[in-house]
């Protein structure tokens, strides 16, 4: 049995975003908002089972995780098996890189966004979507990481740590947009706003 809980616990996972829907529909409209008109070949790396992928029309998916692919694979996404650090795809194939939830799983963010930056096109877009490690919801997590078996050992980062990592790999930065400044989940969606350090969930682009 696999000791990686995305691939013990891939049902579950999955199900948190029906459960939570208003979340995931807040945090779905962020980054729609700094999202480019057209995604083109798009990449999505930590895809998990593709919730944030299939909705965003990117088409292939890299993930470590084979019960999690399984699952973004029915949503119409194509699988590859692999981390974010050296992901198996040739270099300037894609216009649109798609990482969502997954900084804070990553052994080395800056190696893994440099690698990003190679298998992009010159002028395509990153997409980062994270719980700002700042924000309320941010700490919360932080708190409760021990007891989680998911976010054990997870790395919760800043926007603005983010987004220095993000320059020193060579992106410009374009837009950021924040959600989940409340409770979405007791009285529907969250609005979305420009900007960050208000809201727990923060979608930023940048170009390469």
């Amino acid at each position: 049995m696999s000791k990686n809980p995305f691939d013990r616990r891939a049902a579950e996972y999955d199900a948190w975003f029906d459960t939570h829907a208003a979340v995931y529909r807040s945090e779905l409209a962020a980054l729609r908002r700094v999202a480019p008109s057209t995604i083109g070949r798009g990449l999505a790396i930590g895809v998990g089972t593709g919730r944030f992928a299939a909705p965003l029309r990117v088409s292939v998916g890299v993930d470590p995780s084979v019960a999690m692919l399984a699952r973004a694979r029915e949503r119409g996404v194509r699988p590859l098996v692999g981390v974010a650090e050296s992901l198996p795809v040739a270099s300037d194939r894609f216009d649109t890189a798609l990482v969502v939830t997954t900084v804070c799983f990553l052994d080395d963010l800056d190696r893994a966004l440099a690698e990003a930056g190679r298998v992009l096109r010159p002028g395509a877009t990153i997409l980062v979507g994270h719980i700002d490690r700042e924000s309320p919801l941010g700490r919360r997590y932080r708190e409760r990481a021990a007891a989680d078996s998911f976010y054990r050992e997870a790395i919760f980062h800043s926007t603005a740590n983010i987004l220095d990592a993000l320059e020193d790999a060579g992106f410009t930065e374009q837009a950021t947009a924040q959600t989940l400044f409340e409770d979405a989940d007791a009285d529907g969606p969250d609005p979305v706003e420009a900007g960050h350090g208000e809201g727990s969930f923060v979608a930023l682009a940048a170009q390469r």
